[in-house]
């Protein structure tokens, strides 16, 4: 199932959700405010976990994703809460765990980050966000100039699968329309 919808109206629709052996795919946003933080990954993890996709990689995911929440919000938008950070979250139980997140700032370029383990840089008190994003996950990209970091972590279910990407994904019809704002779609 493909849920979409704001983080406020999907947070209401998917409190309990059921799970199946489907795809899960959750297309949300929110506001650029750091309270939404840790109440947006609790209620996102809890989906990854229920789904099954990556057992017993959870804290690594959830770590890469406060990271990643972090820098879209703190750096991205530059606590801008008319700013959105935009979140797609892909789980399949054969490929892992596939995350999109998105800042509406000006972007920068991964290459100019200084090495949180230089020596030079071991007392700073940032700079430690992307290095933890690549130590916990399997894949880190960034893309559309820096203002999207994609996140790979693999499931270790079933044989290793080359991920696919997420923007090839073919809905094949719409499902149901369960609340005002939120969509649920069958994929093909």
């Amino acid at each position: 199932m493909i849920w979409v919808g704001s983080f406020k109206s999907l947070q209401t629709a998917l409190r309990k959700p059921r799970f199946t052996n489907a795809p899960l795919d959750v297309h949300t946003w929110l506001r650029s405010e750091i309270a939404l933080i840790s109440p947006f990954t609790d209620w996102l993890m809890r989906l990854i976990a229920g789904s099954r996709c990556a057992r017993g990689k959870e804290e690594s995911i959830e770590l890469a994703l406060r990271e990643a929440m972090s820098n879209a919000m703190l750096h991205g938008n530059r606590m801008d809460a008319r700013r959105l950070v935009h979140v797609r979250c892909c789980c399949e139980s054969a490929k892992g765990v596939f995350i999109v997140v998105r800042d509406q700032g000006h972007g920068f370029d991964p290459n100019d980050v200084s090495n949180p383990l230089a020596v030079e840089n071991l007392g700073a008190e940032r700079g430690r966000g992307i290095h933890l994003m690549k130590w916990a996950m399997d894949e880190v990209s960034f893309k559309r100039g820096g203002t999207e970091v994609h996140i790979h972590k693999e499931s270790g279910n079933q044989q290793k699968t080359a991920p696919q990407h997420i923007q090839k994904r073919i809905v094949r019809r719409l499902v149901i329309r369960p609340w005002r704002g939120v969509r649920a779609v069958e994929l093909g």
